[in-house]
């Protein structure tokens, strides 16, 4: 396992590009977490307003700074509005980490995750020298399980009570990609 380097790297994917999510995306990070749609199987603390995100963004910069995580922005090429989000809050061991993904309903079933999910991966396996990176979806969620097996995951597990929230627990479908001797 390397640890995450002291500049934010930016990804790129023919069509989007992978980049630290910073204040001024607060409105882009309420619209898709207060979307019914999206955080149906995605536990988000309550957001009644724009400024609430700020304490959010706080976190994933100060994860990043103490090397514990990374959460990359998913903007179009060209543009500067955040249209999800993807990377891990922590090391789930030394060489394991739990991916996050959640993508505006508006683009949902065009790809986009799919290039978002193979750039991190292959930045994890290369760069971060992980041998293994796990994705945990509440039961249901088969949006995400879809994608995650178009993009080399497998059905591990059922993990009962694998997720806590607010101090219950929830069952998970793991899904576990490994790193292959090519990447």
């Amino acid at each position: 396992m390397s640890l995450l380097p002291d500049i934010f790297p930016v990804l790129s994917t023919p069509r989007l590009h992978l980049i630290e999510i910073e204040h001024s995306h607060q409105p882009d990070l309420f619209y898709l977490l207060t979307d019914k749609r999206v955080t149906r199987y995605y536990h988000v603390i309550p957001l009644n307003e724009v400024a609430n995100v700020r304490p959010v963004i706080d976190l994933f910069k100060k994860r990043f700074a103490d090397k514990q995580g990374i959460r990359w922005g998913i903007a179009l090429e060209e543009k500067t509005a955040l249209i999800g989000f993807i990377g891990f809050n922590n090391y789930e061991t030394a060489d394991t980490v739990p991916l996050v993904f959640a993508l505006v309903q508006e683009y949902w079933g065009k790809g986009f995750m799919a290039e978002a999910i193979e750039a991190v991966v292959q930045y994890c396996f290369s760069a971060l020298d992980l041998k293994k990176i796990v994705a945990d979806v509440l039961p249901g969620n088969e949006a995400s399980e879809r994608v995650l097996i178009k993009t080399g995951f497998h059905h591990e597990a059922l993990v009962v009570k694998g997720m806590i929230w607010d101090d219950k627990g929830y069952d998970v479908n793991r899904y576990v990609r490994d790193k292959t001797p090519d990447l």
